[in-house]
């Protein structure tokens, strides 16, 4: 059941599938540099838009819960590199790529807080360290 989920929902091996049977259907072969490119292109561009709508949708949801002027409130508590320091630190311990980690950004930005504290959360978070959403290629 575990691999069904991993495989077919978070993977979205279903996505490569439908999409190489399509391109099949207009008699490219997916073997081909040519093929593989336009499949892996097309597979990339659909799974990356699925999944930030995906991530944009919940981390919405949960913006909603914590409105601006309260994330605005905590973090204002800190001044100078204080507060940069704690942005940095905030960015290092969240466990989100770039996916997360900009629409977190925005809503700093729109809180009002200082733009090198937003900064310093958006460097230090994981989306520098070459950590991508989609950890593994499906074939």
């Amino acid at each position: 059941m575990w691999t069904f989920i991993q495989e077919q929902i978070l993977g979205m091996k279903w996505l490569n599938t439908l999409i190489r049977k399509g391109l099949g259907a207009l008699s490219l072969d997916t073997t081909t540099r040519w093929g593989g490119s336009i499949l892996f292109f097309l597979y990339d561009v659909i799974k990356i838009t699925i999944l930030l709508c995906m991530l944009i949708f919940i981390i919405s949801y949960i913006q909603s819960f914590f409105p601006p002027e309260r994330s605005k409130r905590i973090l204002g508590r800190f001044h100078g590199i204080g507060a940069n320091i704690v942005g940095a630190l905030l960015g290092t311990v969240t466990p989100f790529c770039s996916c997360s980690s900009i629409p977190i950004f925005m809503g700093f930005t729109s809180a009002g807080l200082p733009l090198g504290v937003t900064f310093s959360f958006l460097i230090s978070s994981p989306m520098w360290a070459g950590h991508r959403c989609d950890r593994r290629h499906v074939d």
